[in-house]
C-alpha cells in the first residue's frame, strides 16, 4: 500500500509526464507510466489466477486504490495520450461497481479520442456504455437495489453522439426503464422501454413495458 507521500509523487509524477509527451506523442511513455504498466502487468497475472468472478471483483476492490494517484495525476494533465493503464482502470471500476468513477475515466477518454487496449475488442464508447449498462441491468434483479438514475441518463448523455450497437444502447434505455419504474415514474420508464424495443426488439423488455402500464392505469 502506497504512503501519502508516494501517492503524491505518483499524481505529480503522472500529471508531469502526461503533459510533457502530449506535446510530442499520441502514446504515453516515460517512468511513471511504465512503473504503472509493470504493476498492471502483476495484478493481471495475479486475477488470472482465480477462478472465482467475485472473488476477482474483491482482489480488484482490493488493488484499485494503488492506482487512484496515478489516475488523478492523468486526468489533471488533460494531456490526452493513449494510457491502457488508464482504459484497464475504467473497467475496474466498473467491475466493483465504482460508476461515477469509472465514468470520470470514460468521459476523459471519449473527449481525448483515447481506444480500449485490444483485449476488450469493443470502442471507448460503447465499451463504457455496456459495461455500465450491463452492471446496472444485474443490480436491478434485486428490486431491493435502486439504481442510479442521474448516472443512467449522465451515460447515456455523454455516449449519444457516438455509433455504437443498437443492441448496446437498448441496453442503456432498458436500464433506465426499469430505474424510472423504481421510482414510480411510470410514463418515463415506458418511453425508455419502448425505446430499448425500437433498438433492439430481442431486448426482453416486452413483458417489463405491459408490467409498468398496468402500473401506470392504477395511478391515472
Amino acid at each position: 500500500m502506497a504512503t501519502p507521500a508516494q501517492k503524491h509523487f505518483q499524481r505529480v509524477s503522472a500529471a508531469q509526464t502526461a503533459k510533457a509527451i502530449g506535446n510530442e506523442e499520441s502514446v504515453a511513455s516515460g517512468n511513471i507510466y511504465e512503473l504503472m504498466l509493470m504493476q498492471l502487468a502483476s495484478h493481471k497475472r495475479r486475477l488470472k489466477e482465480i477462478q472465482s468472478v467475485e472473488q476477482k471483483i474483491e482482489v480488484k476492490r482490493e488493488i484499485l486504490p494503488e492506482y487512484e494517484a496515478y489516475i488523478s495525476g492523468v486526468l489533471e494533465s488533460d494531456a490526452g495520450v493513449q494510457d491502457d493503464v488508464l482504459m484497464t482502470i475504467l473497467v475496474w471500476r466498473v467491475d466493483t461497481g465504482d460508476l461515477w468513477g469509472a465514468l470520470q475515466i470514460g468521459e476523459y477518454a471519449l473527449h481525448n479520442k483515447l481506444n480500449t487496449p485490444e483485449q476488450y475488442k469493443r470502442d471507448t464508447a460503447t465499451l463504457l456504455a455496456e459495461e455500465i449498462a450491463d452492471y446496472a441491468l444485474r443490480q436491478a434483479q434485486d428490486e431491493k437495489n435502486i439504481l442510479d438514475m442521474s448516472l443512467l441518463l449522465h451515460t447515456l448523455d455523454v455516449t449519444s453522439k457516438y455509433d455504437m450497437p443498437d443492441q448496446v444502447r437498448a441496453k442503456l434505455h432498458k436500464a433506465l426503464g426499469f430505474t424510472m419504474q423504481q421510482r414510480e415514474k411510470y410514463a418515463e420508464s415506458l418511453v425508455h422501454l419502448h425505446r430499448a424495443l425500437e433498438l433492439d426488439k430481442n431486448s426482453g423488455v416486452k413483458k417489463r413495458i405491459e408490467q409498468v402500464e398496468r402500473l401506470a392505469r392504477t395511478v391515472e
